[in-house]
């Protein structure tokens, strides 16, 4: 199954878990089901409309990242240029991030107004052929508006949450003038669990988008190989120098989980396992003739 499809079933799936709350809600503790979806959809879309238009400047500043000219960072410029051109897409702007750890991401609601940040550490860590890799992976992420597609899975995931929160509560506290035992004990079940199944598929979503930005990346250089082994590199990195300072909430921005992760927190990772990300540009290189 191809990498949209898995996305559209995903959301498909996140969507039911929203009928199911809102029917709850609706139900218990308003006149119809309907009107419980819409009103939490509302809430949850104004919270992630702010973040969508300005989550470049926020993330940027919390990195304290610095927009950079041609002058200021040559060679991480010639690069970018050079992916952009190869991918079709406007020049973004560019960033460096004052941090040692070997890292990179791309945010901007839009080709227009992309920004492709990179750690300073990144740059001292690849050679200019792993570093054009990375690019592109965040290059495709841009062409691919994931930005966007992500901020649709956080609004959707946050209406569930917050729905489920005001079912809990309802039924917990003796609200709903509609309620009946079978029913109380449904919404309490779906109050408890559509939010962690909700979480589930929005990382599930984000996973699946990294894995799509590995592949569109790799072809759009035509060496997976460099993207693979600029992986490696950063995974062993990133785990002996994760970044200190930072909002784990951004860490699915990053081409690798800045923070580190072990155990069953990896359930809850937003970024594919490595080594599973590099077998499947090994065999992507592998079908184009290259080893």
């Amino acid at each position: 199954m191809g990498a949209i499809a898995r996305t559209a079933l995903l959301f498909a799936f996140m969507f039911g878990l929203f009928v199911v709350i809102g029917w709850a809600v609706g139900y218990l503790f308003l006149s119809d089901w309907l009107s419980g979806m819409v009103i939490f959809l509302v809430l949850a879309g104004a919270i992630n409309l702010i973040s969508y238009f300005y989550s470049s400047k926020i993330v940027l500043w919390s990195y304290r990242a610095k927009i950079v000219s041609e002058r200021e960072a040559p060679r991480l410029y010639k690069i970018v240029q050079q992916v952009a051109l190869k991918a079709n897409l406007p020049m973004p702007k560019i960033a460096i991030v004052p941090t040692e750890t070997p890292n990179a991401f791309a945010t901007g609601r839009n080709p227009k107004n992309a920004v492709v940040a990179a750690t300073e550490g990144i740059l001292k860590t690849l050679n200019d052929d792993e570093l054009e890799g990375v690019l592109a992976h965040e290059m495709a992420h841009v062409k691919d508006r994931d930005i966007l597609v992500m901020t649709i899975a956080a609004t959707l995931a946050g209406a569930i949450s917050f729905a489920s929160r005001y079912a809990l509560f309802g039924t917990m506290f003796g609200g709903g003038s509609r309620r009946d035992s079978g029913a109380s004990v449904i919404a309490l079940i779906a109050a408890i669990t559509a939010p962690i199944a909700a979480l589930l598929i929005q990382l599930a979503i984000s996973r699946s988008r990294e894995y799509k930005a590995d592949e569109e990346g790799a072809m759009i250089i035509a060496r997976p190989l460099s993207l693979a082994r600029a992986l490696e590199k950063l995974e062993a990195a990133n785990q002996k120098k994760p970044i200190k300072n930072g909002n784990p909430a951004s860490a699915s921005l990053w081409i690798v989980n800045p923070f580190g992760a072990s155990g069953l927190v990896r359930i809850f990772s937003t970024h594919p396992p490595i080594a599973e990300r590099v077998k499947r540009l090994r065999l992507m290189a592998s079908k184009m003739g290259q080893f």
